[in-house]
């Protein structure tokens, strides 16, 4: 299991990782906060989408700032 408080891996992270990461529903939250522009930054490798692990965090420490 992935989790934050561990360091994130050394590669791209797919949508199912955020999904097992952040204990989600399913990969459709994460493909509604593209489309939102509410979730971390993704980009596309033909037609995949990743997430750089860096943009995770930023977006992660972005979502505790704002909580407290």
């Amino acid at each position: 299991m992935l989790t934050l408080t561990a360091e994130l891996p050394n590669r791209f992270l797919t949508p199912d990782d955020l999904v097992e990461m952040f204990e989600l529903p399913s990969v459709e939250t994460v493909y509604q906060w593209r489309r939102k522009h509410t979730g971390p930054r993704g980009f596309r490798v033909g037609r995949h989408l990743r997430f750089d692990p860096t943009d995770v965090r930023a977006w992660v420490d972005t979502q505790l700032g704002e909580a407290a």
